[in-house]
């Protein structure tokens, strides 16, 4: 798991590459300072799901699709699609004047070897080579997809902002093999990636393209419409210890903190020259993740006795605090206010918990008193958060719980085990997901029914599994949303995962900056007054 998800934005004009708004300004309004969630490890952005990594990737990558605050897909590198032959053939059309950084011209022939170095990695790219019978590039702007089955999805795939996400990238750096990373950012993005001036784990520094050529239409929200840069510069200054990244805020040191820790925003709010913003309307909603290959958990009867002791109330109070401004009970399978949200099932999680009944339940679906290895990991504050109420839970339930209290990185070690708890495995561990990673049934991974071959736990469901083709097959919203209604009471009958609630993570800037996108940290819009 990443930490956090912060949805925020970034920079702002570059008509055609041209940028005289900004020359006319002082050096300190076109040069922002900011300090991301963590240490960018990895680079490429295809091969990992680090949200860090991601949002390198949309200041040097372009996509061929955006995705605005209304969860409308829109294009954005494409000019546009055509769909025919009864949805079997799709022909995309590149914008004309496209240039990477290294002055190369963007080709059909880029883009068709990056869809397939992402769709090796991404649900929604997997679910794509599975009804895939060819992609070719036409000439140099036209990339056709001929399919064996229809796949409505495919644009929505292609902007997805689940990670992996679809970057495109030169064609001699796409065809590096999806499990080795790319040696060099050279992407098509409005700003240039400084190797030179990179130094791993304090700084990493961007330029402004000058050739970037934004959209002409529409307006910026999220990854969708024009991305206008006012910024010549963009330093993200690594700052792992918090106390030493709010001081450099509030000294105006940095412009921007993406996640600063819930400890110091009431010092941040007292500051008149800082905002705080809650610019995530998905959240981050938190799991309770059953080993399913084992006893106790590879019995549903237990799985689901247990939800009747869920209180998301205690799980986000303990994670964030009695403020319910930021935080949601109520919570099922997909996060509340996005398309796919329902009320089916939830009344599982309502009224009085009765922890008695739970417990004559467990025992009567067949509870032998057999050790619950519990993971928690003690680095994450949330993630701990979680862990100790889930002990708490697990053990007024009765259950024989052994709480094994680590890093996260040992958690993530452990968890990749299949073995039983006797010989080094593991019966639950917590975590959470950002709202867009759960935000319908082809990126759903807590649902998921796939599986060995699928997320840690390992959870099997034919009629899970089922109902997500369907979904996949459905010609539109309309469609979708019984279907998706329908796999939220299915979750909650098999209960692979628990729902535990939903938080929302704040994040810090000075006032010197305006029009700030709301979206993940985004550099395009922003304006800075020095």
């Amino acid at each position: 798991m990443q930490r956090r998800d912060i949805l925020l934005g970034g920079a702002g004009l570059a008509l055609g590459g041209l940028a005289a708004p900004a020359l006319a300004q002082p050096a300190a309004a076109r040069l922002l300072k900011f300090i991301p969630q963590s240490d960018l490890g990895i680079l490429d952005p295809h091969i990992t799901t680090a949200y860090v990594t991601r949002h390198h990737g949309f200041m040097v990558f372009d996509t061929l699709y955006g995705m605005d605050a209304e969860f409308r897909v829109t294009p954005q590198m494409a000019e546009g699609h055509v769909v025919e032959e009864d949805g079997l053939r799709w022909t995309i059309t590149l914008r004309p004047g496209l240039q990477f950084h290294d002055g190369s011209p963007v080709r059909a022939q880029d883009c068709v070897a990056s869809i397939r170095r992402w769709a090796a990695r991404h649900p929604l790219g997997q679910e794509l080579n599975a009804r895939l019978g060819e992609m070719s590039a036409a000439d140099d702007r036209r990339i056709v997809f001929r399919l064996k089955r229809p796949y409505t999805m495919l644009a929505e795939a292609l902007g997805s902002l689940v990670t992996p996400c679809c970057f495109i990238m030169p064609e001699r750096l796409a065809k590096t093999d999806a499990s080795k990373p790319v040696t060099e950012m050279i992407g098509s993005g409005p700003f240039r990636f400084k190797a030179d001036e990179r130094i791993q784990g304090s700084r990493f520094v961007y330029e402004r393209f000058a050739e970037y050529r934004p959209r002409e239409q529409g307006t910026p929200s999220w990854t969708s419409g024009p991305k206008r840069v006012n910024l010549d510069r963009v330093e993200w200054i690594v700052t792992p210890d918090p106390a030493t990244a709010g001081a450099a805020l509030q000294n105006g040191e940095t412009d921007w903190w993406e996640v600063p820790t819930s400890d110091l925003l009431p010092v941040l709010q007292g500051n008149r020259n800082i905002r705080i913003d809650n610019p995530n309307p998905t959240g981050l909603v938190g799991w309770g993740r059953f080993n399913h290959l084992h006893p106790p958990f590879d019995n549903p009867g237990i799985r689901r006795a247990l939800m009747g002791a869920v209180s998301q109330e205690d799980y986000m109070v303990a994670v964030t605090g009695t403020d319910r401004s930021l935080w949601r009970d109520g919570v099922g399978f997909f996060p509340p206010e996005t398309p796919l949200a329902s009320d089916a099932g939830l009344e599982v999680l309502k009224g009085p918990r009765d922890v008695d009944k739970v417990k004559r339940e467990i025992a009567a679906a067949g509870y032998k008193g057999e050790k619950v290895v519990l993971l928690a990991a003690t680095d994450f504050p949330t993630l701990n958060a979680l862990g100790q109420v889930g002990n708490d839970m697990l053990r007024r339930c009765g259950m024989n719980v052994e709480f094994v209290a680590t890093d996260w990185a040992s958690v993530v070690a452990r968890r990749a085990s299949r073995e039983p708890v006797e010989k080094g495995g593991w019966s639950m561990f917590f975590t959470f997901w950002t709202g867009l990673d759960v935000i319908n049934p082809g990126v759903n991974q807590p649902i998921r029914g796939n599986g060995k071959d699928g997320w840690w736990g390992w959870s099997s469901s034919e009629r899970l599994e089922a109902l997500r083709q369907r979904w996949f097959d459905a010609p539109d919203l309309a469609a979708q949303k019984p279907l998706a209604r329908e796999m939220q009471l299915a979750a909650f009958e098999e209960a692979p995962t628990l729902p535990l609630g939903q938080y929302f993570q704040a994040t810090a800037y000075r006032r010197s900056l305006s029009d700030v996108p709301k979206g993940m940290p985004l550099f395009w819009s922003i304006k800075k007054t020095a």
